[in-house]
């Protein structure tokens, strides 16, 4: 598949994006945009979206949001610097220099939070959006976070209390025990895929964004996001939203349910025996439910035009 880089101006900045081409284009098929998740998490994980440009015949666009991977980054920015508002400023700024009118949109993870925060503002040519193994709510988060804790063997939680009671987050132990938590809720392929483990040495090289807005870990959660709620602003979202999560995922059912509840036109698909790297895990059933329903809003957004 054709594959070029460009930087975008941003602000003061720079965001890095990949665009994607299909060898056969199929001039109904809209542009997909591609948000990562951490927040500080960069693109390289979800890499194989990509493959979508092939399979459905539609340019995939990438890129690492500001203050990660090969974009512009910025370890003294003060802590407000980093909100949900300057995301989707960047977002639009992408997408403007891309020349992209009509799209749609997936996000995983933290990108399906940022996915929602467009979507409720209701922006001209956003034909649908995936929200992938999002939560809706930090506290939901938090609070299934709790309860698969509660099911890690009893030496793993007492490590995982007493390193986050001493503040010794980087301790060995600590991080042996975020490992269980990590192999079975997080991305069960092993050995890690190397698309994942790229994207976290770069978070670890330069965690300013993962730590400032979400904490040192996927379940220890004391960051800037952790009172954003979107719950009460989805009706707002007027898009076909597809839901997805895996079986196992840490984004549990009630941290994503409020999606399908609350957005007109949402509609949810479960991956059995997958994590919350649903695309890593299982990519071609991952490809082929996207593929289906971008399909579908394709053919809607080219009837209404």
């Amino acid at each position: 598949m054709p594959r070029f880089t460009r930087m975008v101006p941003f602000r003061e900045h720079e965001t890095w994006v990949q665009i994607t081409t299909p060898d056969n284009p199929r001039p109904a098929a809209l542009p997909l945009i591609v948000l990562h998740g951490g927040p500080g998490m960069a693109h390289d994980y979800v890499a194989n979206i990509a493959a979508l440009a092939d399979e459905t015949g539609r340019t995939v666009v990438h890129y690492d949001q500001i203050g990660c991977g090969r974009s512009t980054h910025l370890p003294d920015a003060p802590t407000d610097f980093w909100t949900p508002k300057l995301f989707v400023e960047e977002f639009h700024a992408v997408r403007t220099a891309l020349g992209i009118e009509s799209y749609h949109v997936l996000g995983q993870s933290w990108g399906g939070m940022l996915g929602a925060e467009i979507a409720v503002l209701r922006p001209d040519g956003l034909a649908s959006l995936t929200i992938c193994n999002s939560p809706a709510s930090m506290q939901l988060w938090v609070e299934g976070a709790a309860e698969l804790r509660a099911q890690l063997p009893a030496d793993t939680q007492a490590a995982l209390d007493r390193h986050e009671a001493d503040g010794t987050v980087t301790d060995p132990e600590y991080l042996a025990a975020t490992e269980e938590f990590y192999r079975r809720h997080v991305c069960r392929v092993v050995p890690m895929p190397k698309d994942f483990a790229d994207s976290e040495a770069q978070m670890l090289d330069e965690p300013t964004v993962y730590h400032t807005m979400n904490g040192p870990n996927e379940f220890h959660v004391i960051g800037t996001m952790r009172h954003w709620t979107v719950i009460e602003r989805l009706p707002s979202i007027t898009a076909p939203v597809l839901v997805v999560a895996g079986e196992f995922d840490e984004a549990t059912p009630a941290t994503w349910q409020p999606y399908v509840d609350h957005i007109p036109d949402a509609r949810s698909h479960v991956f059995p025996d997958t994590s919350h790297c649903t695309h890593l895990e299982k990519p071609e059933e991952f490809r082929a439910v996207i593929a289906d329903f971008l399909a579908l809003h394709d053919l809607a957004a080219d009837a209404r035009v």
